[in-house]
């Protein structure tokens, strides 16, 4: 790990205004950061802890419906809160479902928002990687590559973004509140996190310095709380990233979709949502078929970027499954292996 200079800001501005400075990066938790610095992935000359900045770690509900959470606000408070459970069941299953218990207790809001890929090749100093060096190369195009991403990626980059949470915000439409040298401004989460393309080493919409201070959710998202879950199909049943997972909610009315919502996580650079899939199912009757209709249709650009073809057929299965899931209705008590395909219900089937 290399030196750095610590400072801790007593407000937003101040910690804005440290960030500015070029080689800065801003400290949360460090459930990422820490470990990236530990190896070298990262080597920041300067770190902004903003861990004791006032009013960033409330849930505060607004009076048109939405709720507002503060940017260090733990998951593992935001997962158990009763009333964002109750109205955003998909969003608290993921949550649930990502990491252990202890670093849920730790890791923030904002921290989830911001993690890196999990690619052996970003973490690897001895790996050509574009993403941490741009220019060097992508030695996952040729190496170990059965996890990584099947749409969005491009010849300079395949990883894939790890975050569980993220997949139902961008579903739910959330909105990340961000302060910056040049003032506030609001970012879909949809559009926070950017695909490769030429520039890999560009990971996020955010230019130099600016902070996700709180994430919003609409109040148009609580519509589906009677019919949402979130999937996660992983390696190992817990501690384990996700192979693919998917976020699916709809809104009912006499037998037929209202609205729908799909994203997929672990196919590419950033959680995909799912628009023409949605599309496809409004005013469907809500039916196996109709979800396996959708499901091609959020496949039909994936392609195989290695060893890993078996993900795009995998991916189809998990949103035709999630759907199923978010048709049957949201659990009124969490289950015992959040997001887990493997149903703890006796009789279900384990065939994603």
């Amino acid at each position: 790990m290399n030196r750095f200079d610590y400072i801790r800001p007593a407000s937003v501005p101040e910690a804005v205004a440290a960030a500015a400075v070029p080689g800065s990066t801003y400290l949360a938790a460090g459930t990422n950061l820490l470990d990236l610095m530990k190896v070298g992935t990262m080597r920041p000359e300067r770190v902004i802890d903003i861990t004791r900045l006032p009013g960033l770690d409330h849930i505060e509900w607004l009076a048109d419906g939405s709720v507002r959470i503060g940017a260090m606000v733990r998951n593992s408070d935001l997962a158990y809160d009763a009333r964002f459970a109750r109205t955003f069941p998909a969003v608290a299953e993921a949550l649930l479902s990502g990491a252990s218990a202890q670093l849920r207790n730790a890791a923030t809001v904002g921290g989830n928002l911001m993690q890196r890929t999990r690619c052996a090749y970003f973490h690897d100093l001895a790996s050509a990687c574009n993403r941490r060096m741009a220019g060097s190369g992508c030695d996952a195009r040729d190496g170990e590559n059965r996890l990584h991403a099947v749409l969005g990626w491009s010849e300079h980059c395949i990883a894939t973004h790890p975050s569980d949470f993220c997949v139902p915000l961008v579903a739910l439409d959330a909105v990340a509140e961000v302060e910056g040298p040049h003032g506030a401004r609001d970012i879909p989460v949809d559009l926070l996190h950017a695909l490769p393309g030429a520039t890999p080493e560009r990971e996020t919409a955010l230019a130099p310095g600016e902070l996700i201070v709180a994430l919003r959710l609409p109040s148009e998202a609580a519509s589906f709380s009677g019919n949402a879950r979130y999937l996660k199909l992983r390696e190992r049943t817990s501690y384990a990233f996700a192979v693919v997972s998917a976020a699916a909610a709809l809104e009912i009315e006499g037998g037929l979709i209202r609205k729908a919502r799909i994203a997929l996580g672990g196919v590419a650079a950033k959680p995909w949502r799912a628009r023409e899939a949605e599309a496809a199912l409004v005013d469907m009757p809500a039916s196996t078929e109709a979800f396996t209709k959708a499901a091609e249709l959020a496949l039909a650009d994936a392609l195989p970027s290695g060893d890993n073809a078996f993900k795009i057929e995998l991916a189809r299965r998990i949103v035709v499954r999630a759907l199923n899931l978010a048709l049957e209705g949201t659990p009124e008590v969490m289950p015992a292996l959040p997001a887990s395909p493997f149903s703890t219900t006796a009789g279900a089937t384990h065939v994603a």
